[in-house]
């Protein structure tokens, strides 16, 4: 009974890390994405100037 329960207990575990990473994956693409937007903001700047739009 023991050894049932440790296997369906890693089972869980690593179908929860799985599901963790998935969503870690979507969230970098987001951030990716919003990141080349702003750069592409950044270099057609009306101002002429090299302007940041992050502050640091």
């Amino acid at each position: 009974m023991v050894p049932l329960l440790l296997v369906l207990l890693l089972a869980l575990i690593l179908f929860g890390a799985g599901f963790a990473v998935k969503v870690l994956w979507w969230v970098a693409i987001v951030v990716f994405v919003i990141w080349l937007v702003g750069f592409i903001a950044r270099s057609t700047n009306s101002t002429g100037g090299r302007g940041r739009w992050y502050r640091w």
